[in-house]
């Protein structure tokens, strides 16, 4: 029935048609907030949608078109493992040896094992050799497993790019500067320094220059705290002492919103803030806004780019792992498996 009812139609504008509702709930649900998980999903629903209409409004003058985007997104999908080998490779060689160095190199091999585990499975059902239906299972489902979970990652990594080009206003009263690891003699490490200097274009593009709020207390292993060694630093760049309000009992980067947002309630007159932090941190530092109920701006400061792609596993581990991102990270899983499941177990039986 559901072929009958296809055959009569247009397929281009089908596609078309799914493309542009997935953009509009996506933009839609973005604007409402953007630190919502689910706008990750659904940009990659939407821009998938887009390439394959692409495919399908050129395919019968150009059909090498949706050929070819096939091809493009067979070898992508091949090349990320041993991109992120790399990665992973460089990032313990100029970082050292832990296991969040190594986060890149795991993800990678990771993503390696359950592409194999996919072709396995496929060759052991096209081939028609006897195989153990367990074992078969088994491949598929942990093939299926690493691709659902990579395809998640991806997701969560193409809409933290796209967050920090999308247009935002830029008269701040005040810009919050989150903490991060100092450097041995209480200076500022390079991530830090980026995120400083990232606030202080912020304050002379400003035509009324806001209040820098640096934002941070003194860790266990720190000559100072995060918020004295920022202060000193901006007063070096020329920041006048007076638009700098320092804020140093925080611990973490939820501390750093909430303390930062009760100076700036304390406060008379206007209020309106953003807070700058690294750009691969955007997403969750927006995500800690929206759970205190802060409405303000993300702005992105720039990291190395052999050290994104671990900070970024970092923090998508960081916003999955929370109890309710997490069971819905595994209906995702389970509704991903069960149309495969499905066909697996009638080919067996």
């Amino acid at each position: 029935m559901i072929d009958t009812i296809l055959s009569n139609v247009d397929y281009v504008l089908l596609a078309a048609v799914t493309s542009a509702v997935l953009w509009i709930v996506f933009l839609i649900l973005m604007l409402r907030s953007r630190a919502r998980l689910r706008n990750c999903f659904l940009f990659l629903l939407a821009l998938v949608a887009t390439v394959f209409m692409a495919g399908f409004v050129t395919y019968e003058q150009y059909p090498g078109i949706l050929v070819g985007e096939l091809v493009v997104i067979g070898f992508a999908l091949l090349v990320v493992p041993f991109f992120l080998i790399a990665n992973g490779i460089q990032v313990i060689k100029k970082e050292g040896r832990s296991l969040e160095h190594a986060l890149a190199l795991l993800l990678g091999v990771v993503i390696l094992i359950g592409e194999v585990l996919v072709v396995l499975t496929v060759l052991m059902l096209a081939s028609g050799v006897e195989v153990s239906n367990v074992w078969l299972l088994l491949c598929m489902a942990g093939g299926l497993s690493i691709f659902y979970g990579s395809l998640m990652f991806l997701s969560f990594v193409l809409y933290v790019a796209v967050i920090q080009i999308v247009p935002h206003t830029r008269d701040f009263d005040y810009v919050v500067i989150l903490g991060c690891a100092l450097k041995k003699d209480g200076t500022p490490g390079t991530l830090l320094q980026n995120r400083i200097d990232k606030a202080i274009k912020v304050y002379r593009k400003d035509k009324t220059p806001p209040y820098l709020i640096p934002s941070g207390g003194r860790g266990p292993d720190e000559a100072c705290s995060e918020a004295d060694s920022m202060y000193f630093y901006l007063l070096k760049k020329g920041i006048p002492a007076e638009m700098i309000i320092e804020e140093d009992q925080s611990k973490n980067t939820f501390e750093n919103l909430q303390n930062a947002k009760a100076i700036v309630d304390s406060r008379k007159g206007r209020k309106k803030f953003a807070f700058v932090t690294s750009n691969y941190h955007v997403y969750r530092a927006w995500y800690y806004c929206r759970k205190q109920g802060i409405n303000c701006i993300g702005i992105g400061a720039p990291v190395a780019f052999y050290y994104w792609p671990s900070a970024m596993i970092r923090e998508f581990a960081a916003i999955i792992l929370e109890k309710r991102h997490m069971k819905l990270f595994l209906l995702g899983w389970l509704a991903f498996l069960a149309p495969f499941a499905y066909l697996v177990i009638r080919a067996l039986v």
